[in-house]
């Protein structure tokens, strides 16, 4: 197998533990690394063997780095000399909650390192590479970059515009309308109802606007599945959305689930990184409130369907 295809292989697995780190990390990025050897492995048919693994578990605690060579056996340490180690983003060169990894990677002395993408936080930025490299290891950056980046979309979208990651979701009829005739009506099936938990499990903050909050008393929790329910934040005249507040109290992304006049300023303001719509596509109604326009920008990323009901994600 060629390095480049070698170095993909153990990219994917750092890319699997880092998503291990998907509840606690935050608001740390999720981070998986991985430590590799050149000895014949007896698993697989590549001339090279994992001595230690690891990812961010919890923020404030050990990062990828740190975990992967706590993992690594004593008998193994002294190949750590002519190891390689992959991790998902490129490893901290500033003391945080924790010393830089940069500094552990250069004690340990491994002799190459293979970087996913380069971390946007402005602490780092490439001085972790740097380091290293001035230290005399072999960096390779951008292996598996897209998919690394868009592992922590929400983190580099945080610290680079000041604000969360915006999700505008709604459902709607076959026949494009949001309710019936102005009545709250079900256009989830049970299995979809679960999947929105799930993403309210993953995301931060959900927000609704004041005539959905009167009309339909939305509890905003996550009801059908494990995990945290977001922060529950209801806009009107009175308490109008503030994203800079948003940034300061660290809420990297946010689920926007509100009538058509919620999503639509949204939309208007180009204030959004994803948009999902669920269609029921048996179900229509005779008239009610219809569902927003797309924008005409916009792409398909992914399209699932749940029996009668069609999930499309689009960025």
């Amino acid at each position: 197998m060629m390095i480049q295809n070698i170095d993909e292989f153990y990219m994917r697995r750092c890319l699997q533990l880092a998503r291990n780190g998907r509840q606690n990390a935050k608001p740390n990025p999720m981070v998986g690394a991985v430590i590799v050897t050149n000895l014949k492995s007896q698993i697989s048919n590549l001339n090279t063997r994992i001595i230690g693994e690891g990812y961010h578990a919890r923020c404030g605690e050990g990062h990828a780095e740190v975990n992967a060579f706590a993992s690594v056996k004593a008998e193994d340490e002294p190949l750590l000399k002519e190891a390689t180690m992959y991790v998902s983003l490129e490893p901290c060169s500033h003391f945080g909650k924790t010393p830089p990894c940069a500094d552990l990677i250069i004690k340990k002395g491994v002799k190459r390192v293979v970087v996913g993408c380069i971390d946007e936080f402005a602490e780092v930025q490439g001085r972790g590479i740097k380091k290293l490299q001035d230290a005399g290891i072999d960096v390779t950056v951008g292996v598996l970059e897209e998919e690394c980046r868009k592992l922590n979309r929400r983190f580099f979208t945080f610290h680079r515009l000041h604000r969360p990651y915006i999700i505008l979701k709604w459902a709607q009829t076959a026949n494009g309308f949001i309710d019936d005739n102005g009545r709250s009506i079900s256009i989830s099936s049970p299995f979809t109802q679960m999947l929105s938990h799930k993403l309210r499990a993953e995301e931060d903050a959900i927000l609704v606007g004041r005539v959905t909050e009167e009309r339909e008393h939305p509890q905003l929790t996550v009801r059908h599945w494990a995990g945290p329910s977001p922060k529950r934040l209801v806009v009107d005249r009175q308490h109008p959305l503030n994203l800079e507040s948003l940034y300061h109290h660290n809420i990297q992304s946010l689920i926007v689930e509100g009538g058509r006049k919620t999503l639509e300023f949204f939309l208007a303001q180009d204030l959004w990184d994803e948009i999902r719509v669920e269609t029921n596509t048996v179900l229509t109604v005779t008239g009610g409130t219809r569902a927003p326009h797309l924008p005409a920008t916009v792409r398909v990323v992914s399209r699932h369907s749940y029996d009668d009901n069609l999930i499309i994600r689009y960025i």
